[in-house]
C-alpha cells in the first residue's frame, strides 16, 4: 500500500500533539504547573521569508508548546523572452500557515504545521509579433502578420500543504521579556505544479508560408503540449518548497 506523502508529512504533527497530551498529564499527575498558562499572553511578529513578507500572531499552550499562525505576501512581475517568445511574467506569492512550535532544547523548536491556504502562483501572458520567429516545443515556426501568436499560462499548487520547520527563537518570551525572535529553516510539500499553457493566433512555416491557426493544427497542439510538459518537469523539485525564515515580535 502507498502512503501519500501528505499524510507522511502529517505524522510529525499527531506526534507532537501526542507529547502535549502526555506533557499535560504527567505535570497534573505530580502537581506541577503550566508555566504562564494556555493562552496566558499573545506574540505578534513580523517577519521575511521564501514564502513573501508576513505577519504572525503565537500563544503558549502547555509547557513546551506554543501555537502559531500566521499570513504571507509577495508581488513581482518582469518581462521575459524565451525561444523567442515574449512573456510578461507574474509572482504571486499568498499564503497562510498555523504551527505547533515544541521547544526541545531551550529556544530552539520543532515546528510541524501547514499551509491552510497555498496561492502561491506564476502567471504570464505571451506575445510574438507578426513575422517574428520562435520555437515551440523543439519546432520552429513564424508568427503570422495578419494573426499574430499570442496566449497565457498559469503554474500553481495545491491549496493545502503540510510544512515541517526547525528553528530557534519565540514570539512569547516566558522569561517576562516583552521582545522576541525567529530564525527558520524548512520546507512546505505543494505536491507537484500544475502547468497549463494555451496559445491563440495563426502560425506560419519559418520561411513564412503555409500559415495555419494553431487551433486548426494538430502538430502545433501536440507541441504546445510538450512545452507545457517540459515547464511542468524544469519545477518537479520545487514540490518541496525550501522555506527560510527570520522575523521579530512583541509579546503582549
Amino acid at each position: 500500500m502507498r502512503i501519500k506523502p501528505a499524510l507522511f508529512w502529517m505524522a510529525p504533527l499527531a506526534l507532537a500533539l501526542a507529547f502535549a497530551c502526555c506533557d499535560v498529564s504527567f505535570a497534573q499527575a505530580h502537581g506541577g504547573e503550566v508555566t504562564g498558562g494556555a493562552f496566558s499572553s499573545v506574540g505578534v511578529g513580523v517577519k521575511i521569508s521564501t514564502l513573501g513578507v508576513g505577519i504572525e500572531a503565537a500563544t503558549p499552550l502547555i509547557r513546551r508548546f506554543n501555537l502559531r499562525g500566521g499570513f504571507n505576501m509577495f508581488r513581482y512581475s518582469r518581462p521575459i523572452t524565451n525561444d523567442g517568445i515574449q512573456y510578461q511574467g507574474s509572482l504571486r506569492f499568498q499564503s497562510a500557515e498555523a504551527h505547533l512550535d515544541y521547544y526541545f532544547f531551550g529556544p530552539f523548536h520543532v515546528s510541524p504545521g501547514i499551509l491552510l491556504y497555498n496561492g502561491n502562483q506564476v502567471t504570464a501572458t505571451a506575445v510574438v509579433p507578426g513575422g517574428q520567429s520562435f520555437s515551440l516545443g523543439g519546432t520552429s515556426y513564424q508568427s503570422s502578420a495578419a494573426d499574430p501568436v499570442n496566449g497565457s499560462g498559469l503554474v500553481d499548487f495545491v491549496r493545502v500543504s503540510p510544512t515541517i520547520m526547525l528553528g530557534i527563537g519565540t514570539l512569547v518570551p516566558r522569561n517576562g521579556r516583552h521582545f522576541g525572535y525567529m530564525a527558520e529553516i524548512g520546507a512546505a510539500y505543494m505536491g507537484p505544479a500544475n502547468v497549463v499553457l494555451s496559445m491563440t493566433g495563426s502560425v506560419c512555416d519559418p520561411t513564412g508560408v503555409n500559415c495555419r491557426t494553431i487551433a486548426s493544427d494538430p502538430t502545433v497542439q501536440a507541441n504546445i503540449q510538450a512545452q507545457q510538459n517540459k515547464i511542468q518537469n524544469d519545477i518537479y523539485p520545487y514540490r518541496f518548497y525550501p522555506i527560510l525564515s527570520v522575523g521579530f515580535g512583541y509579546r503582549f
